[in-house]
């Protein structure tokens, strides 16, 4: 952890007005280390060393974030408050860049946006606030007439996860496909591939569009003002083209499953309509603007597609020995496993029912 005038030396690297008064931790944030940055002046700003190891590409990361807010921007012109409307990036003294780097690290620093609200909780009303939101942004962007590219490559590639999936059972490198269960799991998740891969089949025919889409859809990355509307979306870093099946499908992935994604009781497992109804409600109203009627008859086929991705992610990991995501005990990536797979088949049996949902709005 950097002390507060090593921090403070990065912060004075950028064009900040005032005088740094105090810097501290801001946030719970899993990636990047983020800092708020009080100062004497007119703003204070966010601090945050971008996690290089994960956005290799910090130049593209930092262009695509700077397309972004700027066409968002131009769209505002006019309207109260802009400022707390999209998020503001400063530019390294000198320099039209707005990160900077010793040479192995990155920073980067933005304008806090003062009395906004985060939430964590997931309920039908902050999910229909997360749909018109993330439907809201694509819409924004859809437009743009930039050119983005991936922060992190083939991230929701559908193709590519399935076929790591067939790497691993063939490399079998911890010896686990030995276990009935795992051979099992491993057909039964065959047996869905063709239809869960037709996405980029469509995309390759021209059936169906990329958009810029976040990409990290979650009810925590959505500021709030203090009478409860939302002022902007934040966490900018996997804003990059996807299928907006992207932006759907993994809001609903974690938000309508009843329990934790690596909760073993699969018993407790389920797909929540409520929050299906909120989000797709709110997200329709604002993306219908955009959305062809593929992509509009699809969404019930995100909400699918998330869970399944999801657990073949965890499965090719489990079957690998555990190298990729954190593990709390032996069995830890069979569970999520297990848990995504009810999700998956819970989403599936309730597909009639969220078509029709969606054609009634």
């Amino acid at each position: 952890m950097k002390t507060q005038q090593e921090l403070a030396a990065i912060a004075e690297n950028f064009e900040i007005k005032g005088n740094i008064k105090e810097i501290k931790p801001l946030g719970n944030g899993l990636i990047n280390d983020t800092f708020k940055v009080n100062t004497d002046g007119s703003e204070d700003y966010v601090l945050q060393r971008i996690n290089n190891a994960i956005f290799q590409d910090v130049e593209l990361l930092q262009h695509n974030i700077e397309c972004v807010t700027r066409h968002i921007r131009a769209k505002l012109e006019g309207e109260p408050d802009i400022d707390r409307k999209v998020l503001r990036f400063i530019p390294v003294k000198g320099s039209s860049k707005t990160y900077w780097t010793d040479g192995q690290t990155y920073w980067r620093i933005s304008v806090f946006i003062p009395d906004a609200l985060t939430f964590e909780a997931v309920t039908p009303e902050y999910s229909y606030f997360a749909g018109k939101a993330f439907g809201n942004f694509e819409a924004q962007l859809a437009d743009i007439p930039d050119t983005l590219g991936e922060t992190i490559p083939d991230f929701h590639n559908m193709e590519l996860r399935a076929r790591q999936l067939r790497e691993a059972v063939a490399a079998d490198k911890a010896g686990r496909m030995a276990d009935p269960e795992v051979k099992a799991l491993v057909e039964e998740i065959y047996g869905y591939e063709e239809e869960m891969t037709k996405a980029e089949r469509l995309f390759r025919e021209g059936k169906l569009p990329k958009r810029i889409c976040h990409c990290d859809t979650k009810v925590n990355n959505m500021m709030f003002d203090k009478e409860g509307n939302v002022l902007c979306v934040i966490d900018l870093d996997t804003v990059m083209p996807s299928f907006v099946f992207s932006d759907f499908g993994d809001f609903l992935r974690t938000a309508a499953n009843f329990v934790a994604e690596d909760d073993p009781d699969t018993s407790k497992v389920g797909f929540n309509m409520e929050i299906f109804k909120a989000f797709s409600k709110g997200y329709i109203e604002s993306a219908k603007v955009f959305l062809t009627p593929l992509e509009k008859e699809m969404l019930p086929f995100a909400a699918c597609l998330f869970p399944y991705m999801q657990c073949v992610r965890f499965f090719a990991d489990y079957i690998n020995g555990d190298t990729y995501y954190k593990i709390k005990y032996p069995a830890h990536n069979m569970d999520r496993t297990r848990n995504q797979w009810a999700l998956f088949k819970s989403a599936l049996a309730k597909v009639p029912d969220m078509k029709a949902w969606i054609e009634s709005l």
